[in-house]
């Protein structure tokens, strides 16, 4: 049921960057960073130690931002990063097959009421990708099967 791992790395910690940023705040962070630790930016007295580190952290920069640069690959890293974070902190409320819940055609997405008085919500477009949801109320927390 989970999402295929892209990796286990938190690409946002690498680009010193939070999920809600925008894609333009995330390529400044990056170009900041890839211009800090790109190897032809590198001072010539570096020790070489130092610069086989620094070309590590520029490789680690340069793969977060392929990842989270793309939407589609932001995108399913984001819902493995929410799945891990689901499945390790948060109570399963319920398992739910996608069809019991209820649609609504206006905003192309599923919903089901939390005993809480709030809303799960799967939309359409992730219905392929997701397999927990949280309440946006509470914290439980339901599986899609």
């Amino acid at each position: 049921m989970a999402c295929e791992r892209i990796t286990q790395k938190d690409w946002y910690k690498i680009l010193d960057a939070k999920p809600s940023d925008s894609p333009a705040e995330l390529k400044r962070k990056y170009q900041k960073l890839a211009l800090l630790y790109h190897p032809d930016k590198q001072k010539a007295d570096v020790p070489a130690g130092e610069v086989e580190e620094r070309v590590q952290r520029f490789i680690e920069i340069d793969q977060a931002w392929k990842i989270l640069g793309n939407e589609e690959t932001k995108k399913e890293y984001d819902l493995q990063q929410r799945e891990d974070h689901l499945t390790n902190k948060w109570p399963l409320h319920a398992q739910i097959h996608l069809e019991d819940m209820s649609w609504n055609e206006d905003e192309q997405c599923y919903t089901l009421f939390c005993r809480c008085g709030g809303n799960y919500t799967v939309f359409k477009s992730e219905t392929k990708d997701i397999s927990f949801v949280c309440c946006d109320t509470c914290s439980l927390v339901i599986e899609i099967l």
